[in-house]
Parts: structure tokens; C-alpha cells; sequence
């Protein structure tokens, strides 16, 4: 669950209410027109998902950017869900534009969980070692066929020197909130190491509002609009967002991570940190990115 653009602004964003969602559903999906159609408790950015029924949801992009994921995700979730250890979503229908909505659009089964915001882990490292072993799992699906970077997934699964220019920017920015010298030489240091072996599948956004959580455990995870083959460093950006100490190691551990990747994923929880630092317009927006540029700055110290 994105929720905030990436660099490229998209000027088109549009918004719709339950009762175009129930029009769609009634005009294409006649067979679920007696199922309610609510919002669910929180939306993304590149997404508008909306409960149908107790069993389904429904996903509408925002923009004609993000409708780009529809196929890719119809193409191979499918393919996906049955080799990896936690459950994904599953399309059940794909809607076409219809009732003055311009994009594609999707009928999902519906996952029960809550998002692993603060507090929902009852062990960090338990839920650090089954993520990275769901990640593992993705990346030894065949990635014959599959999407590379791109606009569908704003080029994750790419060099990040593509981003570079903004995280140098931010720094500029910035100035003396943060170490500018110490912060430059990680962002340096990520661009060296390329990925150059077979690509892989990676998820691409891998955020507490894209991990479901029930019992306090890892559940599922949601949100595949990023997925895409190629580097998988893009993954493994939550060992500082959300994971630390402990947790973090066991992370790192149980995917395998070479000091290549590991530099790299620093890189681009770096890049995001920076950036969303510069347009943080709270006092806790901009603790909470200067906390993960701490933890960058300590692990890129520990590892020398």
C-alpha cells in the first residue's frame, strides 16, 4: 500500500466514491450486484480498494500510471501465489473502464489481517526470519517471461542511479539536518555493486501497510503493482524501516543478502528516507525518517 508518490509526479490522480464502485460491479459483475460495497479502513496511493462483501475487494488505480499493474498483476499472481510460503492476493475478475472510470481495474479475494503498524509483531524476529523466507521463496520462482523495471513499477528492480540525482538533491536540501558527508558516502557506496546475475523476482514495496499480520505473525502480503524481475536489493529496504538490532541480522541471515545487495538496499532506503525528509511537513514525519537514517548510517558503519 504505497502511500506516497514516488519522484514523478502524477497530475492525474482521481479519486471514486462507493457508488461508482457498485455501478462497475453491477454493470460487468451482475452476479455479485447484492454484495456490499464499502471503503476499507485505510487506502493507498497508487490504489483505492473498497470491501465487496465478507470475501472480495475490489482495486481501482488512481492513475493511468498505476493502471499500468493491472495485467502484470492478473498475469502472474496467479503464477506467484502457488510458490511462496504466505498467502497473496488472488484476482478473481478483471474490470474494464466503465461509468466514467478510465483504467482497468480488479475483483481480489479478500486477505483478513491487520497491517504490521507498531505494535501489532508480537516477535520482530520471528517476523523478520518469515518475511525474508517468503522473499526467498519469490526469488527462486522462474523469472522466464516476467516484467523487468519499468514505468508499471517506477523502475524498481533497476540501478538506483536512476534516483540518485533526487537523494543528491535532497541532500543539498537538507544541509546541516543531517550528517551530509556520512550520508553521501553510503548513497556513493550503493551505486558501486551492480546486479550482475540472473534476475529475480522481487515484490518491490515491501512496507508494514503491504504486510498483513493476524496473532501477531506474519500473514500475508499484499500490494504485487511494483513486482517485477531483476535486482531484489529494492526488498529489503524494511531492514531499516521497521527492522532493528536482532531482527535486522536474522533478516539479513535468512535471505542470504551478499555486501553488494546489502549496500544497495541501504541505497534505496536511503534515497526514500532523504527524500521524504525534504518534503516532511510534521515534526513525527520527519523523526521518523531521520530515525532510518540513523539506523542506515550505524549499519554502514558496522559493516566496514
Amino acid at each position: 500500500m504505497t502511500t506516497e508518490p514516488d519522484t514523478v509526479p502524477v497530475a492525474d490522480r482521481c479519486l471514486v466514491d462507493v457508488d461508482l464502485v457498485r455501478r462497475l460491479i453491477r454493470t460487468q459483475f451482475p452476479q455479485w450486484a447484492d454484495q456490499q460495497v464499502r471503503p476499507v479502513a485505510s487506502n493507498g496511493w497508487d490504489n483505492q480498494t473498497f470491501h465487496l462483501g465478507t470475501a472480495m475487494s475490489v482495486r481501482l488505480p488512481t492513475a493511468a500510471e498505476y493502471a499500468l499493474a493491472v495485467d502484470k498483476e492478473h498475469r502472474w499472481l496467479p503464477v506467484i501465489a502457488g510458490q511462496v510460503p504466505l498467502p497473496v492476493p488472488v484476482p478473481l475478475a478483471h474490470g474494464e473502464p466503465g461509468e466514467g472510470f478510465g483504467h482497468p481495474w480488479s475483483v481480489y479475494r479478500w486477505i483478513d489481517g491487520e497491517p504490521a503498524w507498531p505494535g501489532t509483531v508480537t516477535d520482530d524476529t520471528a517476523f523478520a526470519t518469515d518475511l525474508a523466507g517468503f522473499l526467498a521463496a519469490l526469488q527462486l520462482i522462474d523469472p522466464a517471461g516476467g516484467p523487468g523495471p519499468g514505468m508499471h513499477n517506477w523502475f524498481r528492480g533497476g540501478p538506483l542511479e536512476r534516483y540518485a540525482p533526487d537523494a543528491r538533491e535532497a541532500i543539498n536540501v537538507l544541509g546541516d539536518r543531517i550528517a551530509g558527508d556520512a550520508v553521501t558516502a553510503v548513497l556513493d557506496a550503493a551505486l558501486e555493486p551492480t546486479w550482475d546475475r540472473r534476475p529475480v523476482w522481487f515484490h518491490g514495496d515491501i512496507a508494514a501497510g503491504n504486510l498483513l499480520v493476524r496473532d501477531g505473525r506474519l500473514a500475508a502480503v499484499i500490494d504485487f503493482g511494483t513486482c517485477g524481475v531483476g535486482d531484489p536489493a529494492c526488498d529489503l529496504v524494511i531492514a531499516w524501516t521497521m527492522l532493528t538490532g536482532r531482527s535486522r541480522e536474522a533478516f539479513r541471515e535468512r535471505i542470504g543478502a551478499d555486501e553488494g545487495t546489502w549496500a544497495r538496499a541501504r541505497g534505496w532506503a536511503l534515497w526514500k528516507a532523504l527524500i521524504l525528509l525534504a518534503a516532511a511537513d510534521t515534526p513525527a514525519a520527519a523523526a521518523a525518517e531521520q530515525r532510518v537514517i540513523a539506523e542506515i548510517l550505524v549499519d554502514a558503519s558496522q559493516r566496514r
